[in-house]
């Protein structure tokens, strides 16, 4: 073997090693209201993950443009479906709202985000 010959060889594991590793987060497939969306009155903000989550350490928070927290209710991972997470809200008034997330992947990898939506 040539020395470039390895480095493609050691180049092409890296990049394979690095794709198992990004399956392994627990990332957004689908979010309810999505980011960006302007929607009348929803009645809660749903994610479905591509991994299933730790219920415990995953966690939605929906804040108002003035950063103050609208949701009371906790958030929950569905019993039936570990990939779904919800938050329950209350009657929104019209404005920008902040869905802030953080996922606990059932294997260890913790990952978090934030978008926006808006109440018309």
């Amino acid at each position: 073997m040539t020395p470039s010959s390895l480095m493609r060889g050691a180049l092409a594991l890296a990049c394979a090693l690095a794709t198992q590793l990004a399956l392994a987060h627990a990332l957004p497939k689908l979010q309810q209201p999505g980011p960006g969306a302007t929607v009348s009155a929803p009645h809660e903000v749903a994610i479905d993950f591509g991994e299933a989550l730790e219920p415990t350490f995953s966690k939605l928070i929906v804040t108002n443009a003035q950063g103050t927290q609208v949701n009371t209710e906790k958030s929950v991972v569905a019993d039936s479906d570990k990939k779904h997470m919800s938050v329950a809200l209350p009657a929104l008034q019209p404005g920008v709202y902040k869905v802030q997330w953080t996922a606990l992947a059932a294997d260890g990898h913790r990952t978090q985000g934030h978008y926006n939506f808006t109440v018309k």
